[in-house]
């Protein structure tokens, strides 16, 4: 594993230093992209997984936080601008990314702010290396990917999925799953609530970001289940019970009602810190400056 200057005329961020972590997994190397900007203790961001996942939705508030901090945003395997190649994308995938990733990054305790589904592999590392993060953020937390969420059996994700691997047909379900007609519709359903928002050119980028190389891989694993690191809210309660640093979730007002229940569920369970912010479930892109008042108090404060 190594780490590399990449060329910012080459890669799309939010202004800070590009790098590329060479990662194995399985004999295979994947490059990973992931930028820094600002000074001080480390915060690391890892955005949501979704068809559209990248550390460019964290920008503006990388960019907010950086005064601060010295903010770490990174592009999972399989989305953004890191490698998409057609792996089997599942949990041990991600959470051996992220234990060799911090491990390898950093020389500290560090704050962690995820989105979405990151919260799981956050919580799972957070239990088995205490030592790895000093505080954690969860923002409009998930735990469960869409299909299921939808009430979808394993067969039937599975199969699912197994199509949209596939060289042809996988090809013209996912290109379908991705025209900017549809995106703009799941972004105005549960993404983003402020439509006039959504501008062509923001829809453009998100679009590109879904048709590079490789891309319906790890989307397909996704929005089938295949990387929810548990399969019980019992599960994921758990993880939260087991911890031992400070940890805060932020409950997006507006995220459909399934998800803004699961938030709430996990807000009540004793020592963890909340708060109910504006927005759905990409509320980190939506509602930056909201995020960073409710977490900076948070994550100055001493422990």
């Amino acid at each position: 594993m190594s780490t590399n200057l990449l060329s910012t005329d080459d890669a799309v961020g939010f202004g800070g230093v590009v790098q590329e972590f060479l990662w194995n997994w399985e004999n295979q190397t994947l490059r990973v992209v992931y930028e820094t900007l600002g000074q001080g203790s480390p915060l690391l961001l890892l955005p949501a997984f979704s068809s559209v996942s990248s550390r460019e939705e964290m920008g503006e508030l990388a960019r907010l936080l950086a005064p601060h901090f010295q903010v770490v945003a990174v592009d999972w395997p399989g989305f953004g601008e890191s490698s998409r190649p057609s792996l089997d994308y599942r949990p041990e995938l991600y959470e051996q990314f992220l234990a060799d990733f911090v491990q390898s990054v950093f020389n500290t305790a560090i704050n962690v702010l995820a989105a979405g589904h990151a919260a799981s592999y956050v919580l799972k590392l957070a239990v088995k290396q205490p030592t790895a993060f000093a505080k954690i953020v969860l923002v409009a937390p998930t735990w469960r990917g869409p299909l299921p969420t939808m009430g979808a059996n394993p067969q039937l994700a599975g199969m699912v999925r197994g199509l949209v691997r596939s060289p042809i047909v996988g090809q013209f379900l996912y290109k379908l799953n991705t025209l900017p007609s549809f995106l703009n519709f799941m972004y105005r359903r549960h993404v983003f609530v402020d439509a006039a928002r959504l501008t062509p050119s923001f829809m453009e980028k998100k679009w590109q970001t879904t048709q590079k190389p490789g891309a319906r891989f790890a989307s397909a694993a996704f929005v089938t289940g295949n990387i929810d690191a548990v399969h019980e809210q019992s599960d994921f309660l758990g993880l939260m019970r087991s911890l031992s640093v400070p940890l805060m979730v932020i409950i997006a007002e507006s995220s459909p009602p399934k998800s803004k229940a699961e938030m709430q569920a996990m807000a009540a369970l004793l020592g963890v810190s909340s708060v109910v912010l504006p927005g759905s479930l990409g509320l980190h892109e939506e509602y930056p400056a909201e995020v960073l008042e409710a977490v900076l108090p948070f994550l100055k404060a001493l422990s």
